[in-house]
């Protein structure tokens, strides 16, 4: 099964799985996409709220059935414990960059009037550059880089999409956790 049929209409989605902080389990999940030829548009892995337990998120391109085969798929790794589908309007989706950027001294102030607008950060400063860190939603991201793109990019990293419900609903295995 092709990951993405050219005859139906796909959406970028997001899914957050739990699974345990074991060797190995991350290259489990890698290997599943590749196998079934799923493209992971960005994946950002870290440590959740409970000890011992990693949070994913992973992007990926695909219809309804696409999604629902990847999340079956996920769910016969021993090691994933919950997978959730959360795009949902209401969801928080965030994206973390940072920029280098050329700033020539004529430029800086420019530059820094940019940053100030998008409620980022400059958080290093060279001879010859601007580090600067955004954190928001990807079209944030994506619109600040292109306002200093004529500056000259010397260098770029992005998180990736990361992602949480809103309110009350989790996506924990534990929603016992004492504080």
């Amino acid at each position: 099964m092709s990951a993405v049929d050219p005859n139906k209409e796909s959406t970028r989605r997001t899914l957050v799985g739990l699974m345990e902080d074991k060797p190995g389990v991350l290259s489990h999940v890698t290997n599943l996409f590749r196998r079934r030829n799923y493209n992971i548009e960005s994946l950002s892995v870290g440590h959740s709220e409970i000890p011992g337990i990693s949070r994913m998120t992973v992007v990926v391109n695909g219809d309804d059935a696409v999604v629902e085969q990847v999340i079956k798929q996920l769910y016969k790794i021993v090691n994933v414990l919950k997978v959730t589908d959360i795009d949902d309007p209401t969801a928080v989706m965030r994206e973390l960059a940072l920029i280098k950027v050329h700033a020539a001294p004529a430029a800086r102030a420019e530059i820094k009037q940019l940053v100030d607008i998008f409620r980022a950060s400059i958080i290093d400063v060279a001879l010859e550059s601007l580090t600067i860190e955004i954190s928001g939603t990807e079209d944030k991201v994506d619109s600040l880089i292109a306002m200093v793109r004529p500056y000259g990019i010397k260098e770029l990293t992005r998180t990736g999409r990361i992602a949480m419900a809103r309110g009350n609903t989790t996506t924990s295995v534990n929603k016992q956790i004492n504080n």
